[in-house]
């Protein structure tokens, strides 16, 4: 074998193993866990013919309006630890991003929906009337018991069915959506995440699924808020009290970000802002935003439109169940006109997206910055703009609250949070920021 015909050999076998050792879909790397989007390549929910990225984005944010205004309307029970298990009597359009976990022992694959506005688990369960396939099958966990009406867990849960005297199982219902609800069991079982085994994880084991159902996350929902049954909370001293995620970007068709549970291996040098607790809406990770920069204009507005405020709700809160960042509409509309002052038009809108001009103009769009209480968030183009398919348009990335009367919410939602690795240290009350590529 000559020289030349060796190194062809060589490179052709290293191109092999490294193409074999490869794979765009992996479920955890050590304590991560992946974060796939629920359209990509590496979702089980991904559509066929689905058509272009953008058009998918623009039917995603179309049903924001119906997200914001759950979360405005989020209101505690009389006592702070009666939080209710699907945190609300509704559970709208929460399925942007999946987890994969693993429930029962042995340990059965669900591909949850990430939602960081919830406290509560919930999943399908076998014999659900209603649900899709694959569901959790109580039956093949050795580790599974269905929680009964005198446990405190049961307390947590808003719309159950106990009766006043005698012992029966935790059953609740929870409605949904416009016209869709759901029946379950309140149960404890093993949750696999990634090395990590949390026994005894209580959730909901959804026995009917009625109405519409096309917002009901067809394998679970993963909460990740703040209240007493959360995973943080019921996890204990497992994770301190820390996660973050890095969200993969909507055009990252085959990649996945990352879950991160527990302080190990989070950023060193982040720079953080305080996280501010409503007793009035425990569950929500309210910040404060004491501005909105587009180029060098620091947009003019009203204080009390940006002032956190716990006896109305009002504020701003990180989601990671709203696709484009909504603002309250006079917010809004001061950063729109401010935009358009410094990109030529003329301007149209596509779908929830009032701010599209020419792609030609693209260099004239001015950086929009975040500013919160010590932390200002530039955000990258990628952040702030969205381009149609044909990539003749661009829009600006953000819209308006809905204008009813709990309209006092801003919302900075999961487009804007793309590629960051986002920290939400809980018991030191701070939420953190660092770049980071997380496809």
């Amino acid at each position: 074998m000559d020289v030349f015909t060796a190194f062809i050999f060589l490179i052709s076998t290293l191109l092999v193993s490294t193409t074999k050792g490869f794979d765009p879909c992996p479920s955890s790397k050590g304590s991560d866990l992946s974060v796939i989007h629920v359209h990509g390549q590496c979702s089980p929910f991904k559509q066929q013919n689905a058509g272009s990225w953008v058009s998918t984005v623009v039917n995603m944010a179309s049903h924001d309006p119906a997200r914001v205004t759950y979360l405005s309307s989020l209101v505690a029970s009389p006592k702070a630890t009666n939080v209710p298990i699907a945190s609300g009597q509704q559970a709208l359009n929460t399925g942007n991003y999946v987890v994969r976990v693993k429930l029962g022992s042995p340990g059965q694959l669900m591909f949850m929906v990430l939602d960081t506005s919830r406290d509560a688990a919930w999943v399908p369960c076998a014999a659900c009337a209603g649900c899709s396939s694959p569901t959790f099958s109580p039956n093949a966990s050795s580790t599974y018991a269905s929680l009964q009406c005198s446990v405190p867990q049961c307390t947590q849960v808003r719309g159950l069915s106990c009766p006043a005297t005698g012992a029966a199982e935790c059953y609740f219902n929870q409605t949904y959506g416009r016209d869709s609800s759901f029946s379950a069991t309140l149960s404890q079982d093993s949750l696999g995440l990634a090395a990590d085994t949390i026994p005894s994880y209580s959730f909901g084991c959804v026995n009917s699924v009625s109405g519409s159902g096309s917002t009901f996350p067809p394998q679970g929902l993963l909460g990740l808020g703040r209240g007493p049954m959360s995973l943080l909370s019921q996890s204990g001293s497992l994770y301190s009290g820390v996660f973050s995620y890095c969200l993969p970007s909507f055009k990252s068709y085959y990649f996945s970000g990352s879950l991160r549970l527990g302080p190990l291996g989070q950023p060193k040098n982040i720079r953080t802002t305080p996280l501010l607790r409503n007793p009035h809406r425990p569950t929500l990770y309210y910040v404060n935003l004491t501005g909105v920069s587009v180029g060098r204009v620091l947009v003019p507005v009203a204080p009390e439109l940006l002032t956190f405020d716990p006896n109305t709700g009002a504020g701003t809160v990180i989601d990671s169940g709203t696709v484009i960042t909504r603002f309250v509409e006079p917010v809004y509309a001061a950063i729109r006109d401010e935009f358009r002052k410094q990109v030529k038009g003329p301007f149209t809108t596509i779908g929830a997206f009032d701010t599209c001009f020419t792609a030609t103009n693209e260099d004239l769009a001015p950086p929009v910055t975040f500013h919160f209480s010590g932390l200002d968030l530039k955000l990258p183009v990628e952040n702030t703009l969205i381009h149609s398919s044909a990539g003749s348009s661009a829009c600006l990335a953000m819209a308006a609250a809905p204008n009813n009367v709990n309209s006092v919410l801003n919302v900075v939602a999961n487009l804007q949070q793309q590629n960051l690795r986002i920290m939400f240290d809980v018991t030191n009350s701070r939420l953190g920021i660092a770049r980071e590529l997380c496809n």
